[in-house]
């Protein structure tokens, strides 16, 4: 048969489909749209293999209505513009079910690509599912972004991608006639990079491999059959988040050599320029942050100048910032403390901001206490005076914790002045 297992096995409703339960079950965001039929535009961001595109075609089965489908690889405004002009025709501005116009890798469209949606979206000739990897903050013009809704989908997990494999052996018309074991599944999991579609790829070409009655499915067969080009760069697909994550972790672990290297992969490869750069600007504040400052400002740089020089001179702004991040003293400091935070917030709910610390705008709210007691920090010597800031079920929590680089200790030194008996610096 020629269909590849992975489109065998698509679901075709809401029943079948994997994983995504923050959005698609019963109670997620999206599956009381879906059963309604109410659909709004929306952009579905996540990694490659994990179900966008199969998700627009449920929506449009569930609520019945025409689908029309373009990539952005290969589609240009005149693909665009005929695509609108049918579906204005299958559906119209007086029915609820105007047609479904899915966009795969909408991140790829130029601006003037995604200027031309918006007259159809906004008038609701179609309601427009995009599919994208990267960011739509970044990658979606602001006008169409504020006219649609962004839904995350969520890598697979290990148990995800598992049941998969389990249902590939006992449903797919091919392989459930075949006496399959599966007693590890290890290699195929890494192989596949957490990419549904890659890992029946994979899974099916080992699978027609074999000789025999019996086809046992071990960790060792599996990386026997699958020979895996190393040095070739596929932005598209794992060796794209491969090469990122070792790029990344070059610079953390301050070896420029290296960073270098896989920068030039990417660049060899093809890889967006701006994309690097974000990273670039992500890994100064995370892995850098106060010990060095003026990292976020090279990064916030680099991402600016990149952005409007593009290819090829790019390379040269995106060395001189990766040797200079790689060359850089480390904290992540305030990165643990934003996380401490943040899971402090969770665990503690909304609790009372202070009274006086409240904003008191209004008359009744200055007689209720609102602002009362605050003590304003520069009418005190050295523009500092001891108070609370704290919510009082949380007083006294510690949060921040400086590195221990030049940069920092000084911060700590300055806090412990300040802070010594109520936060312990």
């Amino acid at each position: 048969m020629n269909i590849p297992l992975a489109e065998r096995l698509r679901p075709q409703n809401l029943d079948d489909y994997l994983s995504q339960t923050h959005l698609v079950g019963e109670d997620g965001a999206l599956y009381q749209q879906i059963k309604s039929g109410v659909i709004p535009s929306l952009i579905l961001w996540g990694p490659p293999g994990i179900g966008k595109t199969t998700l627009a075609y449920i929506i449009a089965n569930e609520s019945e209505r025409p689908f029309y489908k373009l990539s952005a690889i290969n589609s240009g405004v005149k693909d665009i513009r005929e695509v609108i002009d049918k579906a204005k025709k299958s559906g119209g501005l007086f029915t609820a079910k105007n047609p479904i116009l899915f966009i795969d890798e909408i991140h790829r469209f130029s601006k003037s690509q995604q200027d031309s949606l918006l007259e159809a979206v906004e008038k609701g000739w179609v309601t427009l599912i995009g599919a994208t990897t990267e960011n739509p903050s970044f990658e979606v013009i602001p006008a169409l972004l504020s006219r649609c809704q962004v839904y995350v989908l969520e890598s697979f997990s290990k148990s995800d991608l598992e049941a998969l494999l389990h249902r590939a052996v006992k449903k797919d018309e091919v392989l459930s006639k075949l006496d399959i074991e599966l007693k590890e599944t290890d290699a195929l999991l890494r192989l596949s990079g957490g990419d549904a579609r890659k890992l029946l790829n994979i899974f099916e070409l080992i699978v027609t491999s074999f000789e025999g009655d019996t086809i046992e499915i071990t960790n060792k067969a599996v990386l026997k059959q699958v020979q895996s080009n190393t040095a070739r760069y596929d932005k598209t697909g794992e060796q794209h988040y491969d090469i990122i994550s070792a790029f990344i972790k070059s610079i953390r672990g301050s070896d420029p050599n290296a960073a270098v290297y896989y920068l030039a992969r990417m660049i060899e490869g093809g890889e967006d320029v701006k994309f690097i750069a974000r990273r670039l600007l992500i890994l100064a504040s995370e892995d850098i942050g106060n010990a060095n400052p003026t990292a976020l400002v090279i990064a916030n740089n680099t991402f600016q100048a990149v952005s409007v020089i593009g290819n090829p001179e790019s390379r040269i702004i995106l060395s001189q910032c990766t040797t200079y991040l790689a060359s850089s003293p480390k904290s992540n400091a305030a990165y643990m403390a934003i996380n401490k935070a943040q899971q402090l917030v969770k665990q503690t709910g909304d609790l009372s901001v202070p009274l006086g610390l409240r904003n008191a705008p209004t008359k009744l709210m200055k007689e209720l206490g609102y602002g009362d007691q605050y003590k304003y920090a520069h009418d005190f010597e050295n523009n500092f005076v001891n108070q609370e800031f704290l919510p009082n079920e949380i007083e006294n929590t510690r949060l921040y914790e400086p590195g221990n680089n030049s940069r920092e200790l000084a911060q700590r030194q300055y806090l412990k002045t300040l802070w010594k008996d109520k936060y312990g610096y």
